[in-house]
């Protein structure tokens, strides 16, 4: 037989329309690999326990197809050569990434197996469009949003790939286990509670998908903006892990405006914003670590995490309901709605001053659908500091946007219990996910407002005057 080839998995958890298999497959029998390296090891809680979720249902498909997942842990470069001389395989393909982390440890990779004689290669499946391939006139990247839309909406994203056949090794070299490695552990109690509200791998995130389609695309220009209802297509979940392709989702959005459909186009738009994340991110890799435009370098945010203001925001008790109902919905679910995003990254950065890199670094530790590049972005763009971000100085008014957004107090009553005669069960599991030691309790008296809302506005409009961006 050939050589196998190793299909590296990252976060391209599907068989179908993953060109880095179907290379793999041309090649030689597929050893399929999963690392916990240096880039994953460094992920929060929720992304490395839902990630791992993600690869259990990887595994658990390839072996019903005949393969199996070989699980190896440390540096990528140091176990894929390892591999590579005790397997004999000749070549390696994987999923093209684009954030820094990821690109240096890549780049990294490539070269200790080039050295090595390794026939060593990426491929593309994460975005759309390769972000060297979308320019604008003068040649260079796009920093606003507008015109980037207009550059991508009519390109060919190219056809969908099957799932290949592929052959498999005669041996099989040794595995270490899931189990071993306890992904769970920085969950503790959470895992529990967060497990029922996400939705699991291919199939079923090619489900999710049918179902938007078939339910609500028709309102989501209208409804994915209403944070008590079930409006959006969830897919950012299984996006951010590869269980799906963008590809996927943009040639059913595309089907859906040939045929008429009235939210086609905004759900079109949204995966191009999300693609123009991952654009940014590779031309400007300075986006996920550090201020966007470096004139806010100076902006005096409060950089203290352990800061009372702070705390209260973490653990979704500032007194401003619709900011603790968002929080607490993160921490019960993984997600947030997007609108509620917008509402609490506006609150921590321009209400209470705080410095965006806090409530990112929150976000990743929390979000079971947690994207580099959207969650830098969103965080980025929200207090000011990123692209497009104008007008900077948008404050968001948690009141205002519940009154029009939850007008009804549905999705306050959804996950607030203090204060309430009868707690809904999704409110009362918040205190069954959070860590004992906040010491928080369904029966405590609701908080008042760690700052009143015209003070906190005042607070950053007066700033913003004192600074010449």
């Amino acid at each position: 037989m050939a050589a196998p080839a190793i299909w590296w998995v990252r976060k391209d958890l599907r068989l179908g329309d993953n060109a880095a298999l179907t290379d793999a497959a041309r090649l030689g029998p597929v050893l399929p690999v999963f690392i916990l390296d240096e880039v994953f090891q460094e992920y929060g809680a929720c992304p490395l326990w839902r990630f791992g979720l993600g690869v259990a249902h990887l595994a658990r498909t390839l072996e019903a197809a005949g393969s199996r997942l070989i699980l190896r842990r440390g540096p990528a470069a140091d176990v894929l050569s390892g591999l590579c001389r005790e397997t004999g395989a000749a070549a390696v393909r994987w999923s093209r990434a684009y954030d820094p982390d990821q690109v240096a440890r890549d780049r990294g990779v490539k070269a200790a197996l080039d050295e090595q004689g390794i026939d060593a290669a990426s491929l593309p499946g994460h975005v759309l469009f390769e972000p060297w391939t979308v320019e604008t006139g003068g040649g260079g990247y796009y920093k606003v949003y507008s015109p980037f839309w207009r550059s991508v909406r009519d390109r060919d994203v190219g056809r969908q790939l099957p799932r290949p056949d592929f052959a498999v090794p005669v041996r099989w070299p040794e595995s270490e286990t899931l189990e071993d490695w306890n992904l769970a552990g920085p969950m503790r109690r959470g895992a529990d509670v967060v497990e029922p509200h996400l939705t699991v791998g291919e199939d079923r995130a090619a489900s999710r998908l049918d179902a938007f389609v078939v339910h609500r695309l028709d309102g989501y220009k209208e409804s994915r903006d209403v944070v008590a209802e079930d409006g959006t297509s969830g897919l950012s979940e299984n996006l951010a892990w590869g269980e799906i392709s963008p590809r996927a989702c943009w040639h059913a959005g595309m089907q859906a405006v040939d045929d008429g459909r009235a939210g086609a186009e905004t759900f079109l738009k949204e995966l191009a914003w999300r693609e123009f994340g991952y654009h940014l991110v590779w031309h400007t890799p300075r986006l996920v670590s550090a201020n966007w435009r470096e004139g806010w370098d100076s902006f005096p945010w409060n950089e203290d995490e352990r800061r009372a203001e702070v705390t209260a925001w973490t653990q979704g008790r500032t007194g401003v309901a619709f900011v603790d109902a968002a929080m607490r919905e993160m921490f019960v679910t993984g997600r947030m709605h997007n609108r509620a995003r917008m509402i609490v990254a506006s609150y921590l950065t321009k209400h209470l001053m705080a410095h965006w890199r806090i409530g990112q670094r929150w976000f990743e530790h929390c979000l079971c659908d947690w994207d580099p590049a959207s969650n830098a972005l969103g965080w980025q763009w929200t207090a000011g500091s990123g692209p497009d971000a104008a007008p900077y100085f948008r404050i968001f008014n948690p009141q205002t946007q519940a009154d029009r957004f939850d007008p009804k107090g549905v999705y306050r009553d959804r996950w607030i219990a203090e204060g309430r005669d009868a707690p809904t069960e999704t409110a009362l599991s918040y205190f069954d996910s959070i860590p004992k030691r906040w010491g928080m309790s369904p029966g405590d008296a609701y908080p008042e407002p760690v700052v009143a809302l015209d003070e906190g506005r005042a607070r950053a409009l007066a700033a913003y005057e004192k600074r010449n961006f």
